[in-house]
């Protein structure tokens, strides 16, 4: 960033108004209903391309805990568990193996966008060392099932799984996990590790149903029909009519790879995204250090620290996350501020312009079309929209045939008809249509209403939320729902690097169930521990709701809807967080404990797992 692209105080107040005037060309009345789940009708689109499930016998044991997910929050919940002595862990997947996202997503040039050596966990414990700066997503899915190995995950495994309810018996204090598959086991204790990124969604565009080409999501690629590899070699493309609906993350890493393969390519652009320099390559250990004992960790905890707003004496990553990690305030609830609130916003708007100022320099240094460049640039502030990175998504745009549609007057993309897209009255013949629209963020699982979990009484999850508003003991533990350990966003802290969180309440999990088993307990907090949660939650909670309302819309902001304030994030940073949960379970983890009425391991079918390597 140089001097040249901070503005002046004219020139801020003409971007608040471009930004303004790009917002409501983008604003569509329906918000996030402008979208329907992969369900019913459009079950196809979220079909599992990669494994076919095998016939096996509906279980009947119990367990010690059911992990729900097979992602990385489920393995290392797994892992930590294994460390603390939990021998029968049974993990419950609706994929077809190990991976999660990563085992979904493995569309041509599929990345990660944090640095692999902080994003990939357990490397310490594994002795891995990543082979690029940004890992392949190869690389990733294959790291998440080194992990299970390691700690002998796979045997009890439930794949091609998917479960339908939770029910707390109170009789013999186990939770009835009941599956798809006809199964109906018993668990002790239950985690549920669904992640955010599990529910693919499409555009609700008129007449999606009607297009006689093929088409398909792109975190379930299809390679029969394209040939090829996340690498490339897409010979099914060859003098096909490609087109592209969404150029967020996906789309940004999968156009390119489309350019070289397909016989045009025609990409359907609401709103451009950021595209940062990526510079990756490939790394050693020397690069980083791995000689070290716990060099992982202490690489983790310092890209947690600056990206977080914490002081670091040195930048170990040294990325396009980690120079812009300023501007993450608006992105993360808990970023720390410095000095008064007024001085911090002008000097945070100045910031940010000019960042997004280097950013459309870029698209005017990359794109040699003018007209091309105007439309990629993108014209709102830097943290209304996840930050995306590449060095071939806009070169990609001065090929002939590319073709970039922009849908932002019509507010998307008009009708689908049987050969093609309309867009303002012109219709695009295509041979295929890919939808990279991504997933319905954070709504999986038990918050989705897919899978219910009644408690104490019978008393479902949702329905006392929908009455009270969610309420949790540092969002992993609720009254009512002995047992119960959740895993993801809700009333904690969060970063940009969400497997490093994903591992701390991995290991706060596994402490929970550890110390409840060496009591012979239940874990469960009062009302009262509950009501001093959200006291805290509250308490400095910031004030991001009028950044976000005049943000365009994206999923950050419910769709232009706005993202309203409430005890939804601890307000003080995730590296707090992460310390403040240390320091409570030294020291009044037993409050939350109280004892079984029947003995330890005591309840019915306390039998070894006979899950399908049992």
């Amino acid at each position: 960033m140089t001097d040249r692209h901070i503005p002046s105080s004219e020139g801020l107040e003409a971007l608040r108004r471009r930004y303004r005037r790009e917002r409501e060309r983008r604003v569509r009345p329906d918000g996030a209903g402008q979208y329907r789940s992969t369900d019913a009708e459009f079950g196809y689109y979220a079909a599992d391309p990669h494994t076919r499930p095998t016939e096996r016998e509906p279980l009947r044991d119990t367990v010690d805990v059911a992990v729900i997910g097979g992602g990385f929050g489920g393995i290392l919940a797994g892992a930590r568990l294994r460390q603390r002595g939990v021998e029968r862990v049974r993990i419950v997947e609706k994929g077809g193996g190990f991976g999660g996202t990563w085992y979904w997503n493995r569309y041509p040039g599929i990345h990660c966008d944090i640095e692999s050596h902080v994003y990939l966990p357990m490397l310490d414990e594994t002795g891995y060392v990543p082979e690029w700066k940004y890992s392949p997503g190869e690389e990733i899915r294959r790291h998440a099932v080194r992990i299970a190995r390691k700690f002998a995950l796979g045997p009890d495994a439930l794949f091609s799984t998917g479960v339908t309810s939770l029910a707390w018996d109170e009789a013999s204090e186990t939770w009835v996990v009941s599956t798809d598959r006809g199964d109906a086991f018993r668990a002790t204790y239950v985690v549920t590790a669904t992640g955010t990124l599990s529910e693919p969604k499409l555009p609700g565009i008129p007449g999606i149903e009607d297009f006689t080409g093929h088409t398909f999501h792109t975190s379930r690629w299809d390679y029969a029909y394209t040939g090829g590899t996340p690498e490339g070699g897409m010979t099914g493309l060859a003098g096909k009519r490609v087109g592209v609906v969404g150029t967020g993350a996906t789309g940004v890493q999968v156009i390119p790879m489309l350019a070289r393969d397909a016989g045009h390519v025609f990409v359907f652009q609401r709103t451009p995204s950021t595209v940062d320099v990526r510079a990756n390559r490939r790394t050693t250990a020397r690069d980083v250090a791995a000689d070290r004992e716990g060099w992982a960790r202490e690489r983790r905890e310092n890209y947690l620290r600056i990206v977080s707003g914490e002081p670091a004496e040195h930048d170990l990553v040294a990325d396009s996350w980690t120079r812009s990690a300023v501007l993450l305030e608006k992105l993360l609830p808990s970023f720390r501020r410095q000095g008064d609130r007024k001085a911090f916003e002008t000097a945070y708007e100045a910031a940010d312009a000019a960042k997004m100022n280097e950013l459309r320099a870029r698209v005017e240094h990359s794109v040699t079309d003018p007209g091309t460049a105007e439309k990629l640039k993108p014209w709102y502030r830097y943290a209304c929209k996840r930050p995306t990175f590449s060095d071939t998504y806009y070169p990609a745009f001065n090929r002939h045939d590319v073709t970039l549609v922009d849908t932002a007057d019509t507010h998307g993309i008009e009708r689908v008809t049987a050969h093609g897209v309309v867009v303002g009255g012109t219709t695009y013949e295509l041979d295929c249509l890919i939808f990279a629209t991504g997933f319905s963020v954070g709504t999986s699982g038990i918050l989705s209403g897919k899978l219910p979990v009644h408690g104490r009484g019978g008393t479902r999850l949702l329905d006392r939320w929908a009455r009270q508003g969610p309420r949790t003991l540092h969002g992993f533990t609720s009254n009512g729902f002995p047992n119960l350990v959740q895993m993801g966003t809700l009333q904690n802290a969060s970063s940009v690097n969400y497997t490093h969180i994903l591992d701390e309440q991995a290991e706060h999990a596994a402490a929970l169930i550890a110390a409840a088993e060496a009591q012979g307990a239940v874990v469960e907090p009062s009302l009262e521990d509950e009501d001093a949660w959200l006291a805290v939650l509250a308490e400095g909670a910031p004030d991001h709701e009028w950044f976000h309302a005049e943000c365009t819309p994206g999923y950050y902001n419910r769709e232009g809807r706005g993202r309203p304030n409430g005890p939804i994030a601890y307000p003080h940073g995730a590296v707090a967080f992460h310390e403040l949960l240390r320091r409570w379970r030294e020291e009044s983890v037993d409050k939350i404990l109280r004892p079984r009425a029947t003995a330890p391991g005591g309840g019915p079918g306390k039998d070894r797992p006979s899950g399908p390597g049992a």
